[in-house]
């Protein structure tokens, strides 16, 4: 069934399916009774590394932070001296910077030719709050400085409102202003309440041209978590099987440690394939990751663990 809106056919969004609450907290668990061990283990640690976006999104961000994260993100070896005899290769970099569309231009400077990707949040982020020309200017603003990838934030007002047709005109319109640049679609899960709506919320965004889905601003609790993933990637399986057509996916707050990381690619191989195990399709909004990935990597080749005093503070 769909329904006309702007001369275009836009599918009723109060369709999408019910989804089993106590069947995917259930689920959800059973990928954290997964071991992973030695080799494995140490390449889903380089792997999960090379996916996280380095973010700093704060009113205090100065150039020189900026500058100071850039660097840390192409020479991540170089945070703790143990690490630092290690090739380039041996750690990788990490996918991304993301930052307001203020820095973007100072960011694309630092990273220069290495090929880590500039995200920026725009949209009014985090709120959402501010009238459409103002989101398609800010989008438009953080594109032509230089931004590779696009954060939006969802108007969860209009959301719980019930006009789902104004949220997905919305993310078209952004996904327009984008350009070349990917762009992805902030739920603000926490916000949402339920499954059956972070369903919902998921469904629209992809089909309004999301090229990502994303958790969570990282800014209000909860952000991620294993269960509202997981019913993310279900959405973003249905979609692909309907469509073939790829959309990523980028889990964003409260993932600090490794070892849960790695339930997250456990995850996202049983739920989509070894396909999404890259920084192209899958992504980590967590900052604080990376230092604990350094000193589990670490603890690998050593056999010691490392206090986290020693490690580099961003």
């Amino acid at each position: 069934m769909a329904i006309a809106k702007s001369d275009q056919m836009i599918p009723d969004f109060t369709l999408s399916p019910h989804i089993d609450q106590v069947g995917v907290e259930e689920r959800a668990s059973r990928f954290t009774k997964r071991s992973i061990k030695k080799e494995s283990k140490m390449n889903g640690l380089k792997l999960v590394l090379n996916m996280i976006d380095l973010t700093t999104l704060e009113g205090k961000d100065t150039d020189g932070k900026v500058k100071q994260l850039c660097y840390k993100a192409m020479h991540p070896h170089d945070a703790y001296t143990p690490l630092a005899g290690d090739s380039e290769g041996a750690i990788p970099s990490v996918a991304a910077i993301c930052v307001y569309p203020s820095m973007v231009k100072v960011a694309k400077k630092a990273l220069g030719n290495s090929g880590i990707k500039v995200a920026s949040v725009a949209t009014a982020f985090p709120s959402g709050q501010a009238p459409r020309d103002i989101k398609i200017r800010d989008t438009k603003y953080a594109v032509n400085e230089g931004a590779d990838e696009v954060d939006m934030v969802i108007s969860r007002g209009k959301f719980h409102a019930g006009e789902y047709n104004f949220v997905f005109d919305e993310i078209a319109c952004i996904k327009e202003a984008c350009g070349k640049a990917r762009l992805k679609v902030i739920l603000e899960t926490g916000e949402l309440g339920t499954f059956d709506k972070v369903r919902r919320a998921s469904d629209i965004a992809m089909l309004a041209g999301a090229d990502f889905i994303k958790t969570s601003t990282g800014k209000i609790s909860p952000a991620a978590t294993m269960p509202v993933t997981l019913v993310m990637l279900e959405a973003i399986r249905d979609f692909y099987y309907k469509t073939g057509k790829m959309i990523g996916m980028k889990p964003a707050g409260g993932i600090s440690k490794s070892k849960l990381a790695l339930h997250y690619l456990v995850m996202v191989k049983e739920v989509l394939g070894e396909d999404w195990l890259t920084n192209q399709w899958f992504r980590f909004g967590a900052s604080s990751l990376a230092n604990d990935v350094l000193m589990q990597i670490l603890k690998e080749k050593t056999g010691l663990y490392q206090s986290a005093n020693y490690f580099s503070v961003d």
